[in-house]
């Protein structure tokens, strides 16, 4: 992620609240708790660890909401797919009219049914390399293989511009954990955590585990390249991993879902739509990739290249995602 903030004053204003939680994080996840009078961590009288709740109800925590979002994605046995010919050519359309060149990925939830328009066409993944990246680093963890308290020390070969605080407010030496550097490598797109992670799991193991998940284009040439059919099945691999994960996973989709960057697929949506997702973007580049979680939920992988403005790129995905929105609500809920 690069690009500048443009001028709409909402995308602003989420940007600079988000930035402000981000390193309030990241201040808090450096530094040591505060013992207690007792000389503990300071916490709620009584609790222990087996007692604290992991999130009050109605709290707006996806983690709250994850059983019924889990349920409204399982397939409909025995429900026969839509005709989504009318909905491929409406987006066809469309993107006729645009300068750029695109790549979609589509799959409604509760039937399984599919449909692309050069989903197979070789795109530069950009931010969006970073779910696969973050899916693999909580694999590990669910695997006993790492821990989320387990510390990265930033160094110099990490550096790199583009979007993030590391950059500007890590510091060289200082260590990190494992849930700070995935919560920001989500919510800011930081590219310095980024770098890190990858450092630390090595980029040909995060390969071989997009691989596994059905991955068909993965770095070549070493380069975050890809396909929106490839970036929309590691977005469901996270959905599936919620299902035998349900802390960790509900973390990943709740980052997602509170990224600063919020204006692509989610962009004209109603604002009670959950959506997890994550956009990317260099010069030339606007992606977005995502779940929607509507009445009739479903995966949406826009990548596109050769795009003139990438303020407009971002709404021009808004635009695509509507469209599919709206006919997805018109069908209903699978039955």
């Amino acid at each position: 992620m690069g690009r500048k903030p443009g001028g709409q004053g909402r995308r602003i204003r989420v940007r600079v609240v988000g930035a402000l939680a981000a390193a309030a994080l990241l201040t808090a996840c450096a530094g040591d708790a505060k013992p207690g009078p007792g000389g503990t961590a300071n916490r709620a009288p009584g609790l222990t660890a087996s007692s604290i709740p992991v999130v009050d109800e109605g709290s707006g925590d996806t983690l709250a909401r994850l059983s019924e979002l889990l349920d409204r994605t399982e397939t409909r046995q025995g429900v026969p797919p839509p005709d989504y010919r009318p909905l491929r050519a409406e987006v066809a359309r469309f993107i006729a009219g645009r300068p750029q060149s695109f790549g979609i990925y589509f799959k409604d939830l509760q039937t399984g049914a599919t449909w692309g328009i050069n989903e197979r066409a070789e795109i530069h993944a950009a931010s969006t390399i970073k779910v696969p990246l973050v899916l693999y680093v909580n694999r590990q963890v669910a695997a006993g293989k790492a821990r989320m308290d387990d510390r990265v020390a930033l160094r110099p070969e990490d550096m790199t511009g583009g979007a993030g605080i590391l950059q500007r407010d890590g510091f060289q030496g200082e260590s990190y954990s494992l849930r700070v550097l995935t919560n920001l490598a989500i919510t800011i797109s930081d590219n310095v955590a980024t770098n890190m992670l990858f450092r630390h799991f090595g980029k040909d193991d995060v390969g071989r585990f997009m691989r596994e998940l059905g991955g068909e284009v993965i770095f070549p040439g070493g380069r975050r390249i890809s396909t929106a059919r490839d970036m929309g099945i590691y977005v469901e691999a996270v959905l599936d991993f919620a299902r035998r994960h349900p802390l960790l996973g509900a973390r990943i989709l709740d980052d997602m879902a509170h990224s600063i960057f919020h204006v692509g697929l989610p962009g004209m949506l109603p604002d009670d739509v959950l959506v997890a997702h994550k956009e990317g973007d260099i010069e030339g580049v606007a992606n977005d990739v995502g779940i929607v979680f509507s009445s009739r939920p479903y995966i949406l992988s826009i990548l596109s290249v050769n795009v003139p403005d990438i303020d407009q790129g971002f709404e021009d995905i808004a635009r695509i995602s509507k469209i599919v929105y709206d006919y997805q609500e018109k069908l209903g809920p699978a039955r």
